[in-house]
């Protein structure tokens, strides 16, 4: 058979038409084929007018009361009979998936802290469950996280706002915010909020400017002398420093778990700046994707071990 193109098919080639040959050549006949296909006999002979002329040649002779493949139709049923039946089966049959097995690249979108509590964890799960699955991690955020979503995630964790109905939302786990700083250069006993705003900081702003979250939900400036993009390098630049860094308890538990002689301070009561829920987004069509499903599994897992809900311990 000539090569057919994908892209030919909606253009010159209806599938059906292949089933209709199938079950006409397998019967001998018309009458018998319509009754198997719940069609009636000027519907079946219409549709192999319509295949001889993709086809471009003859299929059916008749043979008596009934019909006979030509030597181009015979050729046709043997292909149709090597593809076919696997067509079918693949359409019908279960899927069946093998952790160990599983060869598949997944992009995931991973807020910074998420990148910090969650991938390191995941990535050692995979290797050990499924060494074919590969991860693509991306930085993603609150403002960004419904764009890439549609845009090839497999799923992301981050905090999110409204979203589209075809984005899946699960909570993992509550968080807090916390005060980081070095004991060595800033000394704190009780921090009240007149000595917080008195301090330098460093925030983190996805704006790239000079505003973080104390700005937008308490509405006053701190005394910023730096602002990144990212938490993951906090720890190290708060160390030998007399800046403050506000950041999520759980970035707060692995920069005091690399730099065990910075401390934590609770945030002044008075300001009132509440936590938020890290988030389990997917997009809906991966609902039934088995390699989706086990990493989503997993993240599940992990967040259970997460003690989100607790402040890390003031040194």
């Amino acid at each position: 058979m000539p090569n057919i193109h994908v892209r030919d098919f909606g253009r010159d080639l209806d599938l059906n038409l292949l089933r209709v040959f199938a079950v006409v050549a397998e019967t001998g006949g018309i009458t018998e084929a319509a009754r198997r296909l719940y069609l009636t006999q000027s519907a079946v002979s219409a549709a192999l007018r319509r295949l001889t002329t993709t086809v471009g040649a003859p299929l059916f002779l008749r043979s008596g009361r009934g019909i006979a493949l030509t030597s181009r139709g015979q050729r046709l049923r043997v292909g149709l009979e090597a593809h076919l039946g696997p067509l079918v089966e693949a359409a019908l049959a279960p899927a069946t998936f093998d952790p160990a097995t599983a060869e598949r690249t997944l992009r995931l979108g991973l807020s910074d802290s998420a990148e910090l509590w969650g991938l390191p964890p995941l990535l050692r799960v995979l290797e050990r469950e499924a060494p074919g699955i590969r991860i693509v991690a991306v930085p993603v955020q609150f403002r960004t996280v419904a764009a890439e979503l549609t845009s090839g995630l497999a799923a992301a964790i981050t905090v999110a706002d409204e979203l589209p109905a075809a984005i899946r939302r699960e909570r993992l786990f509550y968080g807090g915010f916390t005060c980081l700083y070095d004991p060595r250069h800033a000394k704190l006993r009780k921090l009240s909020e007149a000595e917080y705003f008195a301090r330098d900081h460093v925030i983190v702003s996805y704006n790239g400017d000079l505003r973080g979250i104390v700005e937008d939900l308490v509405g006053k400036n701190r005394k910023v002398r730096c602002s990144v993009s990212s938490f993951a390098n906090i720890g190290a630049i708060v160390d030998g420093t007399a800046m403050l860094a506000t950041i999520p308890e759980l970035v707060a538990v692995k920069a005091l778990a690399a730099r065990p002689y910075l401390k934590t301070k609770p945030l002044p009561s008075t300001m009132k700046i509440e936590g938020s829920h890290a988030e389990l987004l997917w997009p809906a069509v991966t609902d039934d994707d088995e390699p989706c499903k086990f990493v989503r599994a997993k993240i599940r897992e992990l967040a259970k071990t997460v003690q989100g809900t607790k402040r890390p311990p003031v040194r």
